[in-house]
């Protein structure tokens, strides 16, 4: 197939799921695919972004960078999905975008394409798993082909989630991206590009 098309699509608050999604652009980059690095719209109302100094800056910061639109997904051969737990569960701004896309869904646009999500939270048990297969409900109804890491590489021992790709910020929510996390995005990002090229082949 000509270079394969990853659309990295994210929601982030504080810049943690921005960093982990500049992150899988690159590697996404480094295999040889086209990509696309959109983040979703904020819905927050301004006095709770204002709340939080983090979210405020971060908001100032990336306010300016592309919106993902539908054309995103129908674009892209392999798409990365990234959200904050949020009690357990998919961020509202992420799940509002995803629920926009019911004309693709019923055209069949979302179909057949290779997905994966990734994700963050203050805690080691702080609901990543849960949040993970919250998101891949909605990839199902797509009919779209989830291509969870598994343990498919010695790495995902040091990662230690089949399930996508997570990361602990800590009490102070600001801790950077260990190597074991920075491995299993590269990973990650390589290996549902190298799933759609097989079925694009």
């Amino acid at each position: 197939m000509a270079d394969p098309k990853l659309a990295v699509i994210y929601y982030s608050s504080t810049g943690n799921i921005h960093a982990m999604a500049e992150r899988l652009a690159e590697a996404g980059k480094r295999a040889g695919a086209e990509v696309r690095l959109r983040q979703v719209a904020e819905l927050a109302p301004a006095e709770a972004i204002a709340s939080n100094a983090a979210w405020s800056q971060h908001f100032d910061r990336t306010k300016d960078e592309p919106k993902a639109t539908a054309d995103d997904i129908v674009w892209a051969d392999a798409v990365l999905l990234g959200t904050p737990t949020r009690y357990g569960n998919v961020s509202s701004q992420l799940k509002q975008f995803l629920d926009t896309l019911g004309p693709q869904w019923q055209q069949g646009l979302l179909a057949d394409k290779v997905y994966a999500g990734f994700t963050a939270s203050m805690t080691e048990h702080g609901g990543q798993e849960s949040t993970l297969l919250a998101l891949y409900n909605t990839i199902h109804h797509f009919g779209g082909i989830i291509a969870a890491p598994g343990y498919t590489d010695q790495l995902k021992f040091s990662d230690g989630n089949p399930y996508g790709v997570s990361h602990v910020t800590g009490g102070t929510n600001d801790a950077p991206l260990g190597e074991a996390q920075l491995a299993a995005l590269d990973h990650l990002a390589g290996r549902v590009i190298r799933i759609a090229a097989k079925l694009a082949g």
